[in-house]
């Protein structure tokens, strides 16, 4: 009933020619218990911090040491940027409910917030895939590996994967924006597209068909890339007899295959969400804010424990600022 009632009355704002423009939306709060407030703001924010630190020690890891100038690092380089986007989209903002217990959000910040997490979420596919590509031309193509991978050759797959997010989700954006409200009230705890599409009293077709194709036509292209990457580099690791070659091909690999799997089944669950009417606004909120916590605290450490060289750089890089720390003191 309350769903018919929304949407009457969505029919009858546009039908009348009004909507509510109101430039602050009110978002699902946790509805957490008052003992529960300050744990969960300790955490959120223990939490935030810890990424930021991970990933910029990671990145200036990568910046700092010249070793790691190679294609594979350079196209590392970028998780740990999308790590930032996605949890400063969300993080500041979930802290700040927390602590003044304030569900409202300004217009402009929600789109700029629903932005950067479409930018995360399709960014983190594109820089997997490409990282995918690499490590197949690496393992198969050995020989011919640095006149493929060439320095301008990484940039240009840089460029092309982050135009391609940048222009994809703008075009998303384009099509949102272009569309009336007819209220206020968010059925998330952030914001996010779907949510943002739910308070437009306007045929929302054209928006829905574009939304489901760009995330069918990533998944299809990223899965495709990846899977033919990886049926081939099992077969050249199969047919090499090397076994320190081997063993070595197959940890890079297994690192980058646990990123791209707890990304695409947190992802999955989030859809699926969406398209649940019967699941539990706490379950539905969980799943949605899961996808921007746990990748990118788990990215850098699992790289960093998984990959000997980003290993021992950054254990060296630490230990020298450490030191000058100390001696400054």
């Amino acid at each position: 009933m309350e769903d018919v009632s929304n949407a009457s009355l969505k029919e009858i704002m546009v039908q009348t020619g009004f909507s509510n423009v109101s430039s602050v939306f009110i978002l699902q709060g946790f509805n957490l218990p008052s003992a529960s407030v300050i744990p969960a703001f300790l955490f959120a924010s223990l939490n935030y911090m810890l990424i930021l630190f991970c990933n910029l020690v990671l990145l200036l890891t990568i910046l700092l040491n010249k070793s790691l100038h190679q294609p594979m690092y350079l196209l590392l380089l970028n998780l740990p940027i999308n790590d930032i986007i996605g949890s400063t989209a969300l993080f500041p903002q979930v802290i700040n409910e927390l602590l003044f217990d304030s569900r409202r959000i300004s217009y402009t910040a929600c789109i700029i917030q629903a932005f950067l997490i479409h930018i995360y979420g399709a960014g983190s596919v594109f820089i997997l895939t490409a990282m995918a590509y690499d490590r197949y031309v690496a393992i198969c193509c050995p020989l011919r590996y640095r006149t493929i991978m060439s320095n301008a050759h990484v940039m240009r797959i840089i460029t092309l994967m982050w135009f391609c997010n940048l222009f994809l989700i703008g075009f998303l954006f384009f099509l949102l924006l272009r569309l009336p409200r007819c209220g206020s009230q968010m059925s998330h705890s952030y914001c996010d597209n779907p949510s943002l599409l739910r308070l437009v009293c306007a045929d929302t077709t054209i928006n829905n068909i574009y939304g489901l194709a760009i995330v069918a036509v990533i998944q299809v292209v990223a899965l495709g890339i990846i899977f033919i990457s990886y049926i081939q580099i099992l077969v050249a690791c199969f047919r090499s007899k090397r076994a320190d070659t081997k063993t070595k091909a197959l940890q890079t690999c297994a690192t980058h295959l646990i990123v791209f799997l707890l990304l695409e089944c947190l992802g999955l669950f989030t859809i699926i969400s969406y398209r649940i009417p019967n699941l539990s606004r706490q379950a539905r909120r969980f799943i949605g804010v899961s996808t921007i916590v746990f990748p990118p605290t788990l990215n850098p450490i699992i790289y960093g424990l998984k990959t000997e060289e980003i290993k021992d750089r950054t254990f060296t890089f630490l230990v020298r600022k450490f030191s000058q720390v100390r001696a400054e003191c």
